[in-house]
């Protein structure tokens, strides 16, 4: 299907790897041309060499996004955005007491302020063309808690709630604002989950991995490619009338009605 957004500008934050890059390579095929963006220099010019196969044209930006300095950074090597899909890395599984106030700020920063700023600096320009897409990844934990991931849900919960009335103001103007939230995919973020629950529990980490994919109904983990498909489609023409919503993607690991 074609999406109607080639020759679109879009911004992928954190897209050397992981769900980031399924975005990434999604758009690329969509004919966008991606602004990609990662902190190590190498892992990100491999992921655009990678993805420059694909069709659109693939810029790489080096900058930590969760820094005004990065952010003016990655804006500065765009002009015109049409598309920006806000991703970053979560805090770390955690117990909530042994969180201190300097990691409480930290996760926030990372999770809900850095989105909201980039929003920020990018939606009246969209407003003004009459079309923008902004798609914030977040988790599935923000409708189904996850003890240990506490800071982690309610940065990305805060971000959710804060963007809800955002959305309906902009949306005369074709501009939609929507939430993607993953449940288990396979990176390296869950591939470290697997070696925790191996070591905590004494068993191998290929045990850990079935005993995990084995409680999804689908009976696997999700793919980047299966999410970043998600994540174009909401970028695209198509998409025009879904705003404001929280779509989870998940096998139905998530047991709700609505």
């Amino acid at each position: 299907m074609d999406l109607g957004i080639a020759g679109r500008t879009a911004i992928v934050c954190a897209s050397s790897k992981g769900l980031g890059k399924g975005c990434a390579a999604a758009l690329a095929e969509a004919g966008c041309r991606v602004i990609i963006n990662g902190r190590d220099a190498d892992s990100l010019q491999a992921t655009r060499a990678e993805l420059s196969v694909l069709g659109g044209e693939i810029v790489a930006v080096v900058a930590d996004v969760g820094t005004p300095e990065g952010r003016a950074a990655l804006l500065e090597a765009v002009g015109t955005v049409d598309i920006l899909v806000n991703n970053n890395a979560g805090p770390p599984f955690k117990d909530f007491r042994e969180i201190d106030d300097e990691a409480m700020l930290k996760g926030i920063n990372a999770n809900m302020l850095t989105p909201i700023a980039l929003i920020r600096a990018v939606i009246d320009g969209m407003a003004e063309r009459r079309f923008g897409r902004i798609v914030n990844i977040t988790s599935s934990s923000v409708k189904s808690p996850i003890a240990g991931l506490d800071l982690s849900s309610g940065a990305r919960a805060g971000l959710t709630a804060f963007v809800a009335g955002i959305a309906r103001t902009v949306a005369d103007r074709n501009v939609t604002i929507n939430g993607i939230l993953p449940g288990s995919f396979d990176t390296d973020r869950l591939k470290g989950g697997f070696e925790r629950t191996a070591r905590n529990e004494g068993i191998s980490i290929e045990e850990a991995k079935q005993r995990a994919a084995d409680r999804i109904p689908a009976k696997r983990f999700g793919t980047p490619d299966e999410f970043g498909a998600l994540c174009a489609f909401l970028c695209s023409t198509q998409a025009s009338y879904i705003t404001g919503q929280s779509i989870l993607i998940d096998g139905g690991n998530v047991n709700a009605t609505f």
